[in-house]
């Protein structure tokens, strides 16, 4: 065979190669989604998928997490004492861990017990005893893993012994126990420790007997070892170092001693940052070398909820699946009336969790997630978040289109309003805005602020800058929220009268009347014919947006000149800590669902100015003082109702706010999720979410089809070309041989030299 021949032959057997690879390729094509960002399987398996958009949490540790992207994690592995009902609206506090949710015994300061409805001001301590559910059991951790001869396995560990563990699967050996009341008041005693950053130290170090000292005597004791580098420590034992406050009276009995009556407390017993941690988690961490392999509570935390941590990479990925040694506890059987309705009931009594696994993929944009969602590969955006569903919602409303997919995707999109309050504020020690020196001023003073109250149309507001995802605020006391009054009830009747039952705001007619019988008729001084100005201080900006320009609408409807003044932020809290701000926009998000957590603003002691208070319009009102002093100490009931209501009627009329708007916030589901509800309460929600595996994965099939014949053509194409370049260089190839040897050319034959 001549050479020419020899590549003539290599090159059919790459022509014969190139198609068999490009029959391969095609034969491979499949009408499976070919674009899933996790094991095409996962789809059929009862995993919740969802994402995190931001870091990394990071503190897992239930002493210093405090931030709502750690709150999906921490409130499904770690289990405080109470926690909200799931379903329940207003906010019912139920027992967790505990078997009822008690009620304290008080003691005057001589030791003498006192009745249940004494006054607040007799109360010296409140002393909780709470009974713990016996035989709750910890997730296996190596923490407590011990060897044969019942020694803890991982304990004490060389740094050579950590090397090459970065997980708590290096660990294969693990263990469990119960938990007792010591977990408890371990805990608490770790909110008081130096070496946690705790950023609820100081609020209960208020109201928790002796906890202030305590925290001073751990500074006391970690002192020695200043100069220790921190993870060559020795490991600070709390179990040697105790108070007053919080001990266990036995193995399943917590006391808590509270300083004076508080009767909102409990609610602090709902939140993970008294949840239980056991001696041995801390110890097991404290080890030389395991903070540097990522090895702490703050990324593989220990606890006895329904999930458990088993898989973290960092600002990439973070797996909980179901804690095997989980008791399970029984979905409720009863919520708002809508609820049955919605399916939410149906589950009434099963055990809880649902779902096995739960995986956080990381988003750093918005895009993406979104995308992914309506693909259906996310179940829910992102969990704990109440912006989707308002965000989708809005959407919805501006784009038919838009509209149309999330029906046809059957996308659950629920929205609801939260226990938190927005409001333009009055300074009470304004001259023109505020309270007033003289009786006489103080009734023009309010007049003036009821009359800018009726000017300032929040419904509009709420429709342009909200898109409708808010609700006029008609006082201080949000929904969901005990105390709180529905309309028509609570109406503000200052701002709106009712007309066949339903507020309506008051007309411009009657601001300009209370304007007028304020001093100010047709917006001028009546004394001295000047413009009334008045000041808006603002964090940030120049002075000029869209919704200043609207504010100053609002006010030009009285013929009221409104003046911007926007200073930096540090400049801004500055005019708020000395009292120096006219009028300004704050808001407030609950701690915990008592109308005190919202009241406390308008307390006169809670003044900003001068006291670094709460009260950032530093409203006093004598009777609103007094009426807080007592609701503030009594249990929830129709006395506490009363007063509430009462204190609400005085803020109504007194107007140290415009009461603006309860904002909206919601989530967004996937068809096949149920037992979807909303809350930026309840955090412990996964546990009462359920999946249709089977339902997700026909969807997936169903929207993610992939389209071939762009591929077949892309390879028709390619063997076209690659065949026409084959004809075209063997045609002069055989040119080339026939000029080479013009025996051919004339049918004669050569012979091939022989060696």
């Amino acid at each position: 065979m001549t050479p020419s021949h020899s590549k003539v032959n290599k090159r059919s057997r790459f022509m014969r190669w190139l198609a068999g690879g490009l029959m391969l390729v095609l034969a491979a094509c499949t009408n499976e989604p070919v674009n899933s960002p996790y094991p095409r399987e996962d789809a059929a398996r009862n995993v919740l998928h969802t994402a995190f958009t931001q870091r990394s949490p990071k503190y897992l540790d239930p002493a210093s997490s405090y931030s709502t992207d750690e709150t999906p994690f921490t409130y499904s592995i770690y289990e405080p004492l109470y926690a909200y009902d799931y379903l329940a609206r207003p906010y019912k506090l139920i027992p967790k861990t505990a078997l009822e949710v008690v009620q304290p015994v008080y003691y005057d300061a001589e030791g003498r017990e006192l009745p249940a409805d004494v006054a607040g001001d007799r109360v010296a301590v409140s002393v909780y005893d709470i009974r713990i559910r016996p035989g709750i059991l910890y997730q296996p951790h190596p923490a407590f893993a011990r060897d044969e001869e019942g020694r803890h396995r991982y304990w004490p560990m060389r740094p050579e012994d950590i090397k090459g563990r970065y997980a708590l699967t290096d660990f294969p050996d693990t263990g469990t126990r119960e938990l007792v009341a010591d977990d408890y008041v371990y805990a608490f005693r770790r909110l008081a420790s130096p070496r946690v950053v705790s950023p609820i130290f100081g609020v209960m170090a208020e109201h928790v007997v002796g906890m202030r000292e305590y925290g001073e005597r751990l500074k006391a004791l970690d002192a020695v070892d200043r100069d220790t580098p921190p993870g060559q420590r020795p490991w600070l034992d709390l179990r040697e170092y105790g108070f007053d406050g919080v001990e266990a009276v036995d193995s399943h009995t917590l006391r808590i001693r509270v300083i004076g009556k508080y009767p909102q407390f409990r609610y602090w017993l709902a939140m993970t940052f008294t949840a239980p941690i056991p001696w041995e988690a801390d110890r097991f961490y404290a080890q030389p070398g395991m903070a540097e392999h990522g090895l702490s509570l703050n990324t593989w935390p220990v606890g006895t909820g329904p999930y458990m941590m088993t898989d973290s990479i960092i600002n990439r990925r973070h797996v909980l699946e179901r804690n095997p040694n989980f008791r399970g506890e029984p979905y409720p059987c009863e919520g708002e009336p809508a609820d049955r309705e919605a399916g939410l009931l149906a589950d009434c009594g099963k055990l809880t969790p649902f779902v096995d696994r739960v995986v956080f993929h990381l988003e750093k944009e918005s895009v993406p997630l979104m995308g992914k969602f309506l693909q259906g590969y996310y179940d829910i955006p992102e969990v704990g978040r109440g912006d989707y569903g308002a965000a989708m919602k809005v959407a919805a409303s501006d784009s038919a289109e838009k509209a149309a997919l999330y029906a046809d995707r059957g996308i659950q999109i629920h929205t609801t309003t939260e226990a938190q309050v927005f409001y333009l504020g009055f300074n009470w020690l304004d001259p023109v805005v505020g309270q007033g020196d003289t009786p006489e001023q103080q009734v023009r003073n309010r007049k003036l602020r009821q009359a800018l109250s009726i000017a300032f149309d929040w419904e509009q507001f709420i429709a342009i800058f909200l898109n409708d995802q808010g609700t006029p605020a008609h006082g201080p006391v949000p929904p969901g929220i005990l105390g709180h009054q529905p309309l028509p009830q609570g109406v503000n009747h200052q701002v709106y009268e009712l007309v066949d039952g339903r507020p309506v705001r008051r007309s411009l007619d009657e601001a300009r009347r209370l304007l007028a019988e304020a001093g100010y008729p047709d917006g001028r001084d009546e004394k001295t014919g000047r413009p009334l100005i008045l000041h808006f201080d603002s964090a940030g900006g120049m002075g000029s947006s869209p919704m200043l320009d609207w504010m100053r609408r609002q006010l030009g409807a009285l013929n009221i000149q409104l003046e911007v003044r926007a200073t930096d932020y540090n400049r801004f809290q500055d005019k708020m800590r000395n009292g120096s701000a006219q009028m300004f926009m704050w808001g407030w998000v609950a701690d915990y669902p008592d109308a005190e957590n919202f009241l406390f603003l308008l307390y006169g002691p809670n003044a900003k100015a001068g006291g670094g208070g709460e009260n950032a319009s530093n409203y006093r009102n004598e009777a609103f003082d007094r009426l807080f002093e007592e609701m503030r100490f009594l249990d929830d009931g129709p006395r506490k109702e009363a007063l509430v209501k009462r204190m609400v009627e005085i803020v109504q009329i007194d107007a140290p706010w415009m009461f603006g708007y309860y904002p909206a916030s919601g989530g967004a589901y996937q068809a096949w999720v149920g037992n979807a509800k909303p809350s930026q309460m309840v955090r412990n929600t996964l546990q009462y979410y359920r999946l249709d595996p089977d339902a997700r994965a026909a969807r997936i099939r169903e929207w993610n089809r992939p389209v071939w014949w762009p591929l077949l053509l892309v390879g028709a194409l390619l063997l076209m070309g690659v065949w026409v370049a084959w004809r075209q260089i063997r045609a002069r190839e055989m040119a080339v041989i026939a000029s080479s040897h013009p025996a051919l050319g004339k049918g004669g034959r050569t012979e091939t030299p022989q060696a």
